[in-house]
């Protein structure tokens, strides 16, 4: 079923094969017992070009451990949901895209969640194909639609959303792949249908990222798979904030985003031509 995936959403089998690996560590931040089976036969010839690429053998690694990066993205937007689901007002979380992610699956939650999943019919359909005979351990939903169709909305809400009331967002490997104009019209959509106090999370990379020299054997990993990076921003709270979400915007490897885990040095926000990567959250005014 892998053949009817694109580019981008082949990379989920990437997501699924570093959580898997990480599962495996004895230091592990997280456990996913679901992602070994969600990456699929493809997602152990991904994680080995990236690991090829970040991992030289005949010289020292110049690019981002990617799974470091992943291991603390997961468990930073992990417990990022944890934490927004704890608010008895706060009753619905979406995941959009969904991808192959299992924390419906892995994580306990409270009774009065409704949790939705959006992505692409054939996503969800390879996912359900892979978890069968598993059961998600919160009210579940999902909403089969391309996040660049013109009534995802109405498809969400048709699935038992309502956006009168609070919600919160997480947007996990989705702004790196797509274009600029693309990341407004996402962000502004998102926000027409959240009500005010609703959460938000999201990863992105600074535009530096983008255009590094020494960034080039990862970027072109991705550009060979047909899923380049296509945008980055330097200013991420400011991009958040042009439609009406107040965020903070941590780097790997910054208190309450390393667990112990980030290997490089974290430059200051103010020195110029290096790379970045953002988790982003926070709330809608």
């Amino acid at each position: 079923m892998t053949e009817l995936l694109n580019p981008v959403e082949r990379t989920a089998l990437l997501t699924a094969a570093l959580r898997g690996a990480e599962t495996q560590r004895a230091d592990r931040l997280y456990e996913d017992p679901y992602a070994a089976r969600l990456c699929g036969d493809a997602g152990p010839g991904l994680l080995a070009e990236v690991w090829a690429a970040t991992f030289p053998p005949d010289r020292p690694r110049s690019l981002p451990s990617t799974p470091d990066y992943n291991a603390i993205r997961t468990r930073f937007f992990d417990e990022f949901l944890r934490d927004a689901a704890q608010d008895p007002q706060m009753t619905q979380i979406v995941l959009a895209p969904a991808g192959m992610d299992s924390r419906a699956y892995r994580m306990t939650w409270p009774d009065h969640i409704r949790y939705f999943e959006i992505d692409r019919p054939a996503v969800l359909d390879f996912k359900a194909d892979r978890l069968k005979g598993v059961t998600p351990r919160v009210a579940h939903r999902t909403v089969a639609v391309d996040l660049t169709a013109d009534d995802w909305e109405d498809r969400l809400v048709d699935s038992g959303y309502d956006p009168a009331l609070p919600s919160t967002w997480l947007l996990e490997g989705l702004l790196y792949y797509i274009p600029e104009p693309d990341t407004h019209r996402m962000l502004e959509r998102v926000a027409a249908i959240s009500a005010p106090g609703s959460r938000i999370a999201a990863d992105l990379v600074n535009a530096a990222a983008l255009t590094l020299p020494h960034m080039r054997g990862l970027l072109d990993v991705f550009a060979n798979w047909g899923c380049p990076w296509l945008f980055g921003s330097d200013e991420p709270e400011a991009l958040f904030d042009r439609y009406g979400f107040d965020v903070a915007a941590v780097q790997p490897g910054e208190p309450g985003a390393d667990f112990g885990r980030w290997p490089d040095p974290v430059p200051e926000r103010s020195v110029k031509n290096v790379r970045r990567v953002f988790f982003i959250h926070g709330r809608r005014r």
